[in-house]
């Protein structure tokens, strides 16, 4: 029997708050990838015994910053935890973090799929301390492991969902929303190469139209949404396959091979039972003022979501183009800075040349999207020079790209270039009849009922002006010079 199988996934998302010091002491907080092991810790990150932490202000700000963004209800207080377990990156043999009471609840999210926009549920947004980070050797004789305590008591914030998402794609769709509007609030970089999000999806199937969720695996500490679309991917078919035959799912840990392109098993899934959470004794209650909180409400920005929408709305962008120009907040403020740039520009037209030249451009280059290699102003001049038929299309991507090479302005180049766009009917229709005369064989042939050959002598007639006539006009008086070459035969 072939029976069908739904998976059921929620994701626990860690997010490095950007504060300039750890979150229960003044440690500066370095870049753990590039900094010197061990320079920035303290007898409190170290878990040194008869210290006591000091609760970063900013770090709770940044977290309620998340948490109304998110539509999360705010209670007036939250509680700190010992959550007990023994790593050798864990110095005081517990994470000071937020368990039965946290800094909030009862949230959402909007994601945009194949399928259309989907709410999902966020459970719990807490606040916690990372742990440091260690460094595996192998050597001859079984090797060795080194501990950085830089990264210990870096202020993190976990964001669990309910358990919403049924594919790859929404997980991955997900994963990238809350991204960039963590990025749009200022709170977190994003830069998931070093480590500073980090996802964990839990994930079970059950046979379809089961009420019961199926006993789930959780994949620790992805860095990429390609490792993580793959690793769900993978481990719905996993466990599809394990239930077909009927063999059970162990509730597990499991890490992602980027080799093997599978999922291993690490170690068995842990129950919050195991940690021991109790009310951290060195820590007051975390009480919020109605009043702060609204403070910090009313600095949220415009959210990625609510731009996307205004986007469409706004500037009848569709779905796509309005999805990928907010996706960073650097971005859709640029496109609205040409916009201003260009009054009479046809918003679409703008948001294509971004995306797709521009975009392209940048990475040919190998770099991050930068407001200032081409400001918006300059970009706005090159569109409007295009729209106004001073240069054609072709052209206008030529110069496009000399403008991100050169930071010189789109005048400029096309005055020094000479490369103003040829609209004379007199000159293209003198260039149309030396490309006739030049092919009398493709002509011949085109006339014989080959008229394909009619794109082949458009191309021939561009290449003769060097690009810069206007194919519209090349257009028409090709065809009318081909036109009456058919009737004087």
């Amino acid at each position: 029997m072939n029976t069908a199988y739904e998976p059921t996934i929620g994701l626990e998302i860690h997010a490095e708050l950007a504060t300039s010091s750890k979150m229960f002491c003044a440690c500066t907080v370095v870049d753990s990838t590039q900094a010197e092991p061990n320079i920035a810790v303290c007898p409190v990150c170290a878990g040194m015994p008869g210290v006591l932490p000091v609760l970063n202000q900013r770090a709770v700000e940044f977290g309620l910053r998340v948490a109304l963004a998110l539509e999360c209800e705010i209670p007036p207080t939250s509680i700190f935890a010992r959550k007990n377990y023994f790593y050798p990156d864990l110095p005081k043999g517990y994470q000071i973090s937020q368990y039965d009471q946290p800094l909030a609840r009862n949230g959402r999210l909007a994601i945009l799929t194949s399928q259309g926009e989907r709410l999902i549920r966020v459970r719990r947004v807490h606040l916690e301390e990372d742990t440091g980070k260690l460094t595996h050797v192998a050597a001859e004789g079984g090797g060795y492991s080194l501990i950085d305590l830089n990264r210990a008591g870096v202020p993190l914030l976990e964001i669990v969902s309910e358990p919403d998402l049924h594919t790859a794609e929404e997980v991955r769709a997900y994963a990238m929303a809350l991204r960039s509007l963590l990025r749009y609030l200022g709170v977190n970089s994003g830069d998931m190469q070093k480590g500073v999000l980090r996802i964990e999806p839990n994930i079970s199937v059950r046979p379809a139209g089961s009420q019961e969720l199926g006993t789930r695996s959780e994949i620790k500490n992805l860095n990429s949404f390609r490792a993580l679309e793959r690793s769900v991917d993978f481990e719905i078919r996993r466990q599809s396959e394990l239930l077909r035959q009927g063999k059970p799912v162990v509730q597990e840990t499991r890490g992602w091979d980027e080799a093997a392109d599978a999922t291993v098993p690490q170690r068995s899934k842990e129950e919050a039972h195991d940690y021991r959470y109790f009310p951290e004794p060195d820590l007051p209650p975390l009480a919020l003022d109605p009043g702060r909180v609204e403070q910090v409400r009313g600095r949220l920005p415009e959210l990625p979501i609510a731009r996307l929408r205004r986007f469409q709305e706004q500037y009848g962008l569709n779905a796509y183009d309005a999805q990928v120009l907010t996706a960073e907040m650097e971005v859709a403020d640029y496109f609205e800075a040409a916009l201003a740039a260009a009054p009479g520009a046809a918003p679409k037209s703008l948001a294509n040349w971004i995306t797709g030249e521009l975009f392209a451009l940048t990475n040919q280059a190998g770099v991050e999207f930068d407001p200032q290699r081409v400001p918006a102003q300059a970009l706005a001049g090159l569109v409007q020079m295009v729209a106004s038929g001073a240069i054609n299309q072709s052209t206008g991507k030529a110069v496009l790209a000399e403008m991100f090479r050169s930071g010189r302005p789109a005048a400029q180049i096309v005055a020094e270039r000479g490369l103003e766009q040829i609209s004379d009917r007199g000159k293209i229709a003198s260039l149309v009849r030396e490309t006739l005369e030049a092919h009398p064989q493709q002509v011949k042939a085109y006339l014989n009922g080959k008229e394909t050959l009619a794109r082949w002598l458009f191309g021939q007639v561009m290449r003769a002006a060097q690009g810069q006539a206007n194919p519209l006009v090349v257009q028409e008086e090709l065809e009318g010079q081909l036109q009456r070459l058919k009737k004087a035969r």
